[in-house]
């Protein structure tokens, strides 16, 4: 039997693709099945100069200002699959594997870049500069889950603001965007610009001439000349739910609203919504951002796996954030013979900035990624009146 398709999906749809006068973006973050995927909120912060910033795997230079961020994440690395910045930016990744090889050492994961982009970038167009900047000077690489088998991969992006979207796919440290301006797009784990490349890496053309993949005569196609010839498995199974997605943005063309992209989220025949295997849907976000400015965006996550056996929560950014300084734990998340012992969190959980927040009552020896965790500084939560905590 074939291997499942193991993949995320990632949605935009921009007027006049969208019923209203609003942006809407959407993905579903497909990772192991026992990954805890938690949402975190980080307020803006000033740095002093000189600082560093500690990601999954390596430090790199902090900059001045970072801009308040709300996450979805892995709860045992730094980076995030999906969320959004105060300036009304979503961003999504998605796994793909190309020509360019993934090397085996450490450097930012595309989770990472997700984050990094969010916290420096005020547009759309700024988080690309972001990201593209980081890939040529730290490159990407380095597990992506925690498990001890290797499993790495390059990325490609969607970045949505309140006016424009871009697609953006990497390989190593090379790359190409394509700027969306109207309509509806998709992305899988597939290459999917074309020769309509509105930004590119300066060596890109160059490099892949020098390896035979292009002959300098045809139009540049970034698909067809960084494709791989013999792509991964799960690269190919999952073409099915691209052009499933593809289908369902078709059919709401003109149409879509929060509530139409929530249930392309929850289409389960197509495989956009994965429970298979060892992989499944572990968390989802809708995100409703106006093209005039004097609306707040509204960002929905589910913080829960199954998008279509949960409710997506909004979170609007405020300034009218609340301190949250002690987070009680129910009674029923725990049986009865354990509600005297002390809790502890589970490595790589922080229950001070989690939503959700998933318990254990022992300790286990640290990873080194979760002791990387602990030594990185741990901003205190806010808590804006849409979110419940439990």
């Amino acid at each position: 039997m074939a291997e499942p398709p193991r993949s995320c999906d990632c949605f935009v749809s921009l007027p006049p693709g969208s019923q209203d006068d609003h942006v809407i973006f959407g993905k579903n973050s497909d990772r192991p099945r026992d990954e805890v995927q938690e949402v975190v909120y980080y307020p803006a912060a000033s740095h002093p100069p000189g600082a560093s910033v500690e990601c999954t795997y390596i430090s790199i230079p902090q900059v001045e200002r970072t801009h308040a961020v709300v996450l979805s994440r892995p709860a045992w690395l730094w980076g995030a699959e999906m969320g959004a910045n105060e300036h009304g930016v979503c961003i999504g990744n998605e796994a793909v594997w190309t020509k360019e090889p993934v090397g085996d050492g450490e450097a930012l994961l595309g989770m990472d870049l997700v984050r990094l982009g969010l916290e420096r970038g005020c547009s759309a167009r700024a988080a690309l500069d972001v990201i593209t900047g980081l890939l040529e000077q730290h490159g990407q690489g380095g597990p992506c889950r925690e498990e001890p088998e290797p499993f790495s991969y390059h990325n490609t992006f969607l970045l949505v603001d309140r006016s424009e979207a871009w697609v953006l796919e990497t390989g190593g440290k090379l790359w190409a965007a394509q700027q969306v301006t109207a309509g509806v797009k998709n992305i899988s784990n597939q290459l999917t610009i074309d020769t309509e490349i509105s930004l590119e890496h300066p060596d890109l053309r160059s490099v892949a001439q020098a390896q035979g993949w292009w002959d300098g005569q045809e139009p540049f196609s970034f698909n067809a000349t960084f494709s791989p010839d013999n792509p991964p498995a799960r690269m190919e199974l999952a073409k099915q739910r691209y052009r499933g997605g593809t289908e369902l943005l078709r059919q709401h063309d003109g149409s879509v609203t929060a509530e139409v992209m929530m249930t392309i989220l929850r289409d389960k025949p197509s495989g956009i919504c994965m429970d298979s295997g060892g992989f499944c849907t572990t968390g989802s976000m809708v995100s409703i951002l106006p093209r005039d400015p004097a609306y707040p965006c509204v960002h929905f996550l589910t913080a829960t796996p199954d998008p279509s056996r949960s409710v997506f929560k909004p979170f609007i950014f405020s300034e009218l954030m609340i301190p949250v300084t002690r987070v009680a734990l129910s009674p029923q998340c725990a049986p009865a013979a354990q509600q005297k012992q002390p809790l502890v969190p589970e490595p790589g959980v922080d229950p001070a900035t989690t939503i959700c927040t998933k318990l254990t009552r022992k300790h286990s020896t640290p990873s080194r990624r979760t002791r990387k965790l602990e030594r990185a500084e741990v901003l205190p939560v806010r808590q804006n009146s849409s979110m419940t905590r439990t």
